[in-house]
């Protein structure tokens, strides 16, 4: 299959419903370049929105980045502010063409230590969307697997359920009524999974590549759905 350079995508309907991205490398990027790091995540913004829009030509209806983990606190103070201002100029933007668009977001994560602000708008972002159907992007803010496995559990805990089955335990979750991932891509050489979607990853194929997330080209994700297309997904079957 073969569809570089090609002006027509490839329709993935029924055989890749979910994409995610750990999207590593924006730091490196800015580095590389001598700039500060404030500006990798700036670039790696704008590479964000042509990828999505990589994806919904290719009829992937949904798409998960992972935006901010529950341990990036560790860094500079600076470098979060700045990276907690981009999203709220991403959510703006998002409600200003919400009927151009016309696609879901949902946020995924704990907000108690945003800003009142941040998450007033977000709770916006999600109301005015919610209409939409066919494409849903969700982000990954101050998101921990680990952290969201432990409060699925409390929230089963606290409601009195004494026995949990795999699809109770699935609904507590942030992604409570979503598919799984089918394909997790992480940017920038490394190869961790790094505490992202752990229980919801169990039968995802992950694809790591070098390129930073600034860089990443629409040829690259080609390439990946590509090789991801020759994938056997048996389930533990044969």
């Amino acid at each position: 299959m073969k569809w570089f350079g090609k002006k027509t995508p490839p329709d993935l309907s029924g055989r890749l419903t979910h994409i995610a991205f750990i999207m590593d490398g924006n730091g490196r990027w800015a580095k590389h370049r001598g700039l500060p790091r404030e500006a990798g995540h700036a670039a790696g913004a704008k590479n964000l929105r042509k990828i999505l829009t990589a994806c919904r030509d290719r009829n992937i209806h949904m798409v998960t980045v992972y935006a901010f983990s529950t341990e990036n606190w560790r860094r500079p103070a600076h470098e979060v502010e700045e990276i907690m201002r981009l999203l709220s100029d991403y959510l703006d933007e998002i409600l200003r063409d919400r009927e151009k668009n016309r696609f879901r977001v949902r946020i995924l994560g704990d907000l108690t230590p945003l800003s009142e602000e941040l998450v007033w708008k977000i709770g916006d972002v999600e109301e005015q969307t919610a209409q939409y159907e066919g494409f849903t992007l969700n982000i990954a803010l101050n998101y921990g697997g680990r952290q969201e496995i432990l409060s699925a559990v409390n929230r089963l805990l606290a409601s009195g359920v004494q026995e949990v089955d795999e699809a109770t335990f699935s609904a507590a979750l942030y992604t409570g009524g979503m598919p799984d991932p089918d394909l997790i891509v992480r940017t920038s050489g490394e190869t961790r999974v790094s505490n992202f979607l752990l229980w919801q990853a169990a039968y995802a194929e992950y694809a790591f590549v070098k390129t930073p997330w600034p860089s990443f080209s629409v040829r690259e994700l080609d390439a990946i759905i590509e090789d991801y297309l020759k994938r056997n997904r048996r389930y533990g079957g044969l």
